[in-house]
């Protein structure tokens, strides 16, 4: 696992020991940047079920300012913290073992807003429609930022509405799913 792109390119990642992490590969990681960004002028990230870390320093890699990584296992905190130390990132992050419900929470009430926010639960585990209205419902998304949901391939996950448009749905080796969802402000024409 490596940075893809931007200030910190080729630098190698750990990733979570054991079984309970999925890495999300360079290749899928590579390909939804590209949709995303491929680079930020700046903002904030929210790394939800963050594991090793690697999509929110992908990020930093790229210009995203400052970032929050969540994760509710020790392990995955742990290697969040070495990855950050190895990318020399510590002063532009926060890092929180919590349920990531209570960190959204936590969130809104610093009202904290994000230009990206990446969700990566364990596959089959969250109701990605309950965290999407949550994260408009707290205010925690800027207008034009993005969502960026991996899933496993049999997960609906909801279309576009009156808050969200999906600028990308694509598989990837037959099993992850990503889906990329775009805030829109209620009444604009931005459909």
């Amino acid at each position: 696992m490596r940075v893809i792109a931007g200030e910190f390119k080729g630098r190698q990642l750990k990733a979570v020991p054991g079984k309970t992490t999925r890495p999300t590969t360079d290749k899928v990681k590579e390909a939804v940047f590209q949709v995303m960004g491929p680079f930020f002028q700046g903002g904030a990230c929210l790394d939800l079920f963050a594991g090793s870390g690697s999509l929110g320093i992908e990020a930093l890699s790229r210009g995203i300012e400052q970032a929050i990584f969540v994760d509710k296992h020790p392990t995955a905190i742990h290697t969040i913290h070495e990855n950050l130390q190895s990318v020399r990132m510590e002063h532009n992050t926060e890092v929180f073992r919590a349920d990531v419900f209570r960190a959204i929470h936590a969130a809104a009430k610093r009202q904290l807003t994000f230009e990206l926010i990446l969700l990566d639960p364990p596959y089959k585990k969250v109701k990605y429609e309950t965290f999407l209205h949550e994260i408009v419902r707290l205010q925690l998304i800027k207008s034009n930022g993005i969502i960026y949901c991996e899933h496993d391939l049999s997960e609906q996950l909801p279309p576009d509405g009156k808050h969200f448009k999906i600028i990308k749905q694509e598989n990837y080796g037959g099993t992850v799913g990503i889906t990329i969802y775009k805030r829109i402000e209620e009444g604009s024409n931005d459909h």
